[in-house]
């Protein structure tokens, strides 16, 4: 969808998303850090006005978004302000809000807007806009599947050169997924770490991606997706495992997908420095 301007400079994209729960319960979720991190990327929150949120999209500082608080209404609305998309980025404000509908859902929204005079940033945002989309269904599934259930969640990368869809099928096609489709039970083969569930979406050809939810490693959901960056294609992996055996589940599988992802694909750069 396309960015929303206004005369006085404002422009701003949204996106939404119906899931259940009651608003405590849905706030919980996505105003946290436990809970944002079930579903999104790991995230600590410092609750109230003038807290900091900082999300961690990968190894090392340099993939960190970091933000500051600046409403703060639980459990139906706060505001952070950021300014981490690039050097010369304007200021943006991201709102969330929760608004409760009958039958026991709520519908959650969030809206990114900031002040220019040029179109220079709209293609960013635009991109952001659609990661949400594909965000919100995970949170839709966690909150329908594994409410209030405690999470273990890892998440890893590694970096492809060439197309983003020779690395895609460089990624998927070991792993019993090539050609998945929405509503379609997947296994991976013996040679692959454990993955085994349900695809609850199937991204598109130019956003390809993988929302699993998972038999094995255990309960929970797994998301796979390609982002072509700087020339090569980043391909992150993450796992949202659900239930008291979550742990111990994680801290097994963990180790076994690093080995099978580090021998097929070149680490991601910060990773590299770190080791």
């Amino acid at each position: 969808m396309p960015v929303n301007k206004e005369p006085d400079g404002r422009r701003w994209v949204q996106v939404e998303v119906e899931v259940p729960g009651s608003p405590e319960e849905v706030w919980q979720a996505i105003a946290t850090g436990p809970g944002i991190s079930s579903w999104f990327v790991p995230s600590e929150v410092q609750e109230g006005e003038g807290g900091r949120v900082v999300s961690h999209f990968g190894p090392g500082n340099s993939m960190d978004s970091a933000a500051t608080v600046t409403a703060w209404e639980p459990p139906r609305r706060f505001v952070a302000e950021s300014r981490d998309m690039g050097p010369e980025s304007p200021p943006v404000a991201t709102e969330w809000t929760v608004e409760a509908q009958s039958g026991g859902s709520c519908v959650v929204r969030v809206v990114h807007s900031w002040f220019l005079s040029t179109d220079d940033w709209d293609n960013q945002f635009e991109q952001a806009e659609f990661g949400w989309a594909v965000f919100f269904q995970i949170l839709r599934l966690v909150l329908t599947h594994f409410r209030s259930q405690p999470c273990s969640a890892f998440q890893l990368m590694g970096v492809a050169s060439g197309s983003m869809p020779d690395a895609w099928a460089a990624l998927t096609g070991p792993l019993g997924l090539a050609g998945a489709a929405e509503g379609q039970r997947v296994s991976a083969p013996d040679d692959a770490p454990p993955l085994a569930g349900l695809v609850e979406l199937a991204g598109p050809t130019d956003h390809p991606g993988v929302i699993l939810r998972l038999d094995a490693p255990a309960p929970g959901l797994a998301h796979l997706f390609a982002l072509p960056m700087g020339g090569q294609t980043f391909l992150p992996i993450r796992f949202f495992l659900f239930g008291d055996a979550a742990p111990a589940a994680a801290a097994e599988a963990e180790p076994v997908w690093q080995a099978w992802l580090a021998a097929r694909f070149a680490p991601a750069p910060e990773a590299a420095a770190v080791e």
